[in-house]
């Protein structure tokens, strides 16, 4: 069943329109587009030269997981096309078979919508320095990793390639967007966090932050896109390990970067290799996000 891991794509008879940090995305037509999840890894807004095994796959079917569950909540970007009424190619459709997926052409929202649980990363930081988390106050004396009191929206500004998204506060969203766009996006985000979050701790994992995208289409309907829940896009923890004050392991590629940081790499492209090892855990890990969590 696995095939060749797949770093880019060059699909014949359409047109490439986007290459992303791990997407490919090629036009079908005025109202649709071919989205194809590839197996490169990104790691502080750098693609890495090595992909990682399965990796398309398995955030492929992540998201379409949650898609599928979440859809009760927000219309989604998923289309119900099979490939095949787009890629003709025997060879093509065999590449892009479990990675690949139809789906609606849409007008993005120029965010990321974050949505934080736990007291990690850029979070933490912001809070030691601070006692605020993207200009939110906070109870005094909380730990690393703690659970924190409420979830909450953080939203980001998205950077273009090689830059580094960056907090914005909630006003300058409603700038962006408009008062009732931006108030809907926050509700939702905080909605899909819940719902997911209580689905993940009933299989023991912990989603301790996570970011969605969302688009409008033709009708202005607030839309789900890109990807959702996955280790790319969320911090996940195994709950039977999880202690306040401790930085936990993870099932996210939070593991690469650990590895990156022993390095002495200035974050900058080119990445450096992985060596085997490191891509087969984090392989490794990836796998088994998809099977606890469906």
């Amino acid at each position: 069943m696995p095939t060749a891991t797949i770093h880019r794509t060059d699909l014949r008879g359409l047109e490439k329109v986007y290459e992303g940090k791990v997407r490919d995305l090629y036009n079908v037509d005025a109202q649709f587009v071919l989205m194809v999840t590839t197996d490169r890894l990104s790691a502080f807004d750098v693609v890495l030269p090595d992909p990682i095994p399965d990796k398309g796959r398995v955030l492929n079917a992540i998201s379409n997981f949650w898609f599928a569950k979440t859809q009760s909540l927000v219309p989604n970007h998923l289309s119900g096309r099979p490939l095949a009424s787009v890629v003709h190619d025997p060879e093509e459709l065999g590449l892009l078979e479990g990675r690949a997926v139809i789906a609606k052409r849409l007008r993005p929202l120029p965010i990321e919508a974050v949505v934080r649980g736990y007291l990690i990363g850029s979070g933490w930081k912001d809070y030691v320095r601070t006692g605020k988390v993207c200009g939110i106050s906070l109870p005094a004396g909380l730990k690393l990793a703690q659970r924190l009191p409420e979830a909450l929206f953080t939203p980001a500004t998205k950077a273009a390639a090689g830059a580094h998204d960056e907090n914005i506060s909630f006003e300058a969203v409603e700038r962006l967007l408009g008062a009732n766009v931006a108030a809907k996006v926050r509700a939702t985000a905080l909605a899909l966090y819940a719902q997911a979050a209580d689905h993940a701790g009933e299989r023991g994992i912990i989603i301790a932050d996570t970011k969605f995208e969302f688009g409008l289409d033709a009708a202005g309907e607030l839309t789900l896109m890109d990807e959702v829940l996955t280790p790319d896009s969320s911090r996940f923890w195994p709950a039977d390990s999880y202690v306040p004050g401790v930085s936990p392991p993870s099932f996210d590629k939070q593991f690469v970067r650990d590895y990156l940081e022993t390095l002495p790499w200035d974050k900058k492209a080119p990445g450096p290799k992985l060596p085997a090892d490191i891509i087969a855990r984090t392989s490794e890990k990836y796998r088994e996000a998809l099977a606890r969590l469906t």
